[in-house]
This record gives C-alpha cells, structure tokens and sequence, in this order.
C-alpha cells in the first residue's frame, strides 16, 4: 500500500516527540507499506516566525513573509529525516516546491494548482520514506507560497490524491472526530464513520478536526481518510463516500464556531445593486460573507444582515466605511455563535427543524438567524448560550449513547 501520512504541530512539538513520530512511521513501514509523509512546522514556529516579521514591520510584505512561515515545516521535515536516517531507514526531506506543489500567486492563502509528483515518485521507487514540508508550495510564477490555515492537511490530501494513495491518515492530538467537541459536552463520542460531506458541513461550521478545504480536496479526489491521534494507537475516524456507510443517523454531530459576528446594514436604499455592490467589495477583500439576511423592502428601504468570521471585522469597518448610502446606519455585533446540527439522516426524516427550535427554546435561547441545507441546520445566537445550546442539542438527539 501506498499511504500518505500528515503529523501536525503538536505532535512533532519536539525533538523527542520527533523520534516517537519516526517510530510509528517504521512501524508501517515494517509491514510493507510505501510511505510519504506531509509535517506541519513544531508547535508555536509558525506564530513565532510570523512574530518576528510583524515586529520589524507592522504588515510586512505577504511575498515575503510565505518565505519566512515556510522554514518551519522545512525544519521539521528534514529533523524527521534525520531521526528515520537512524532508525536504519532511507529518508530524504522535501520542500514543498521541491515536492512538486504548484499553487496560485495568493501569497499567505494560496491555492494548489497541480502537484508534480515524477521526484516523489522516484524517490519511492528507490524505497526512501519521503518527508514533505506541509503547507507550503511554489506558484507559477516562481515563488514560495503558503497555503493558509490547515495546509499542512491539504498538502497531505493533494499529494495523496496526486500519487493515487490508498490512505490518507491525518495525525493530531485527539482521537478522531467526536460528536461535538468533548470540552463542551463530556459525553460526546467518537464518530467511527462520517461522509465527506457531513466531514464539509461540520468543519466548514466550526469543527476544528480538519479544515473544509481538506475535506473538499478529498471528496474532489476520492481520497480516504482517516483522523488519528500520534499519541495512542487507537483506531479514529474514516472520512469517506457516504456510500460506504450504512447506517445514517439523522444527526451525526453538534459544531459550535464562537469566531463569528454579525454585520446589520440598516435602512439601505432597496434597488437592484445595492446587494452586489455590498458583497463584491468583501470579497474583493478575501472576506467570506457565511450567512445572509435581507428583509422585505418598505419605504424603499431595507434591511441587510450578514455574518463573516470576527477576524475580519476590522477590514469589513474600512470597507464599508466607502459603502456609503444616505439613511444608511451600520452595527456589528461580536458576541454571537453559530451552533449547526448535521447529520445525513436530515435527507429522510421529517421533524428536525421543528426538534431543534423546540429545544432551543425549552432553554429560553434566541435565535437570530437561520441557514439550512440539506443535511444541516445552522444558527445564529446570543455567544453566553452557546455552549449551554450545544449540551442540550447532543441530548436531545441522544449522541451521547
């Protein structure tokens, strides 16, 4: 088998937790597996490099800084090959550009493009162990990119999907993907099974196991994954076609996302283009506009209420500071959540949405926006009921048993 393996920050934090990393890569060597693996730089290097450029210049050259940023996977992958060198293993440690990862100019947010794979490939004919630099790659033009938050999982997904690997197996600190985040309920569950699609929805909505642009690569390129934790041998999640799953339970999982805030423009002036001039300036800015409320013109005017992640709020001030219309009044809001339920169940069985608005309301929580689709419910509510709602929503679907 060939199978591609991504250890993240924490679990390569140090030169000892390394060493254990190279042993259980062994281990699946030793039963006859090919094997290349993807490593995020060691935890708090990215943050301290970042640090560093931002000190010497409040908003540094991006071109710059993807080269900066990039050295710490670039550390770690040829630490890693160091330590296989001494198990007695053939180990040769890759840059991203050196492994063949192509990606768009979005310098500190690229994305990949194609993935050479003829040296991967040669190196695992001559049965090396190839260690590649996450999150980083080259763009077409000729420089060093990085691939934003949670790249190190797409560089994994992409190089698996490139080479046609058997497995994806994607090494963090927790066992797998639970039923919501057990530091919120004690009484969630490990998920032993999850579609690539409800994997999108929860992380897109919050969960922080993967992020959706891995679990979009992955549906994209049918590659098979699994989240495992580096420090035990226990068995995690697959993230697969939904196909491979018989039983489909109504809901699969509770996500909570507390990085949320809520944009109201009130009393703009309702015609055609107002809309479109709104969101074509934010996303211009790079700024995703998550959901979106427009209530029914009166008097020529109306309402707009939207949410964006609360990083973005500063730039979302400037910009709309230029969006200026003559009754217009802009307010933000910070202290909001969005809670989501998922689940493939939802496809089939009727009486979700009434379940869910009931029990949010049995505990007296106010809802102020709604999204849905076709295996989810997300919604929008005051941030001090958010984990409260989380707790009673994984009841009252009995996740816990």
């Amino acid at each position: 088998m060939l199978i591609v393996q991504k250890y993240g920050g924490t679990s390569v934090g140090d030169c000892s937790r390394i060493e254990n990393v190279a042993k259980k890569i062994v281990s699946v060597k030793e039963q006859g597996n090919s094997l290349v693996v993807v490593v995020s730089a060691m935890s708090g290097e990215t943050d301290k490099l970042l640090g560093f450029a931002t000190y010497l210049n409040t908003l540094p050259n991006e071109r710059e800084v993807d080269k900066v940023l990039s050295t710490g996977e670039i550390v770690t992958s040829s630490l890693l090959a160091i330590a296989l060198d001494k198990l007695g293993y053939k180990a040769v440690g890759l840059s991203g550009r050196a492994a063949g990862i192509i990606t768009d100019t979005a310098h500190t947010k690229a994305r990949i493009d194609k993935v050479n794979t003829e040296i991967i490939n040669n190196y695992l004919k001559e049965d090396y162990i190839v260690v590649v630099a996450g999150f980083q790659g080259q763009s077409i033009d000729g420089h060093t990119t990085t691939l934003g938050r949670g790249g190190s999982d797409l560089s994994a997904v992409a190089l698996a999907g490139a080479l046609k690997a058997d497995l994806c197996e994607i090494y963090t600190d927790v066992d797998g993907v639970f039923t919501t985040d057990p530091r919120i309920d004690d009484k969630a569950r490990k998920i032993d099974k999850i579609s690539y699609d409800e994997m999108l929805e929860l992380a897109s909505l919050g969960a922080k196991v993967l992020l959706n642009r891995s679990v979009e690569l992955a549906k994209k390129l049918n590659v098979k994954i699994i989240t495992r934790n580096s420090f035990n041998d226990n068995m995690g999640t697959l993230i697969t076609n939904e196909e491979e799953i018989m039983e489909k339970p109504i809901i699969t999982g509770i996500a909570l996302d507390k990085n949320q805030a809520r944009i109201s423009i009130v009393n703009v002036d309702d015609k055609p283009g107002i809309a479109a001039e709104l969101f074509t300036s934010l996303a211009n800015a790079n700024i995703n506009v998550d959901m979106i409320v427009q209530t029914i013109g009166r008097d020529g005017k109306t309402d707009i209420d939207f949410t964006i992640p609360k990083t973005d709020i500063a730039l979302s001030k400037r910009i709309l500071d230029d969006f200026k219309h003559s009754t217009q009044s802009v307010e933000f809001d910070e202290d909001i959540a969005k809670v989501s339920i998922v689940g493939l169940g939802m496809k089939s069985h009727s009486g979700v949405a009434s379940k869910t608005f009931g029990t949010m309301a049995k505990e007296g929580i106010n809802i102020m926006m709604i999204s849905t689709s076709e295996i989810k419910i997300s919604m929008i509510i005051d941030l001090k009921y958010a984990e409260l709602a989380v707790r009673a929503l994984h009841s009252a679907y009995d996740l816990d048993k």
